[in-house]
């Protein structure tokens, strides 16, 4: 018994050691001002954050979300459909194909897909 406690301690004591080494050897020996900045997708941190940014930018980002997720939920309907001998699958995929082009029309005469007025 005396021989484990022994054992565990001399472990302890040596994992001890080697882990105050290593926090002492990895340490910096100097701070680089432009290391230690943070990055901001090309932005530079040290200046002004309320920058006027484009409301375009953010309809067209919302559009492109909305369309995606729109898209990644008919890639299975048309599976299903060619599986499926259910005629309702039909009906709600016409209603679906409706309310997407209702949606892309309106953003059409609200002028949100156009660059330049």
């Amino acid at each position: 018994m005396f021989i484990l406690i022994l054992s565990a301690s001399i472990i302890l004591f040596i994992s001890s050691i080697m882990m105050m080494v290593s926090s002492v050897l990895s340490k910096k020996t100097f701070t680089d001002r432009e290391k230690s900045s943070p990055f901001e997708c090309g932005f530079d941190p040290k200046s002004s954050s309320r920058l006027p940014f484009s409301l375009q930018f953010f309809l067209i980002a919302v559009i492109f979300l909305i369309f995606d997720v729109e898209i990644t939920l008919l890639v299975p309907l048309v599976s299903i459909l060619k599986i499926s001998k259910i005629s309702w699958f039909w009906g709600i995929s016409a209603f679906f194909m409706l309310i997407l082009l209702i949606g892309l029309y309106h953003e059409w005469n609200q002028g949100a897909l156009e660059w330049a007025s």
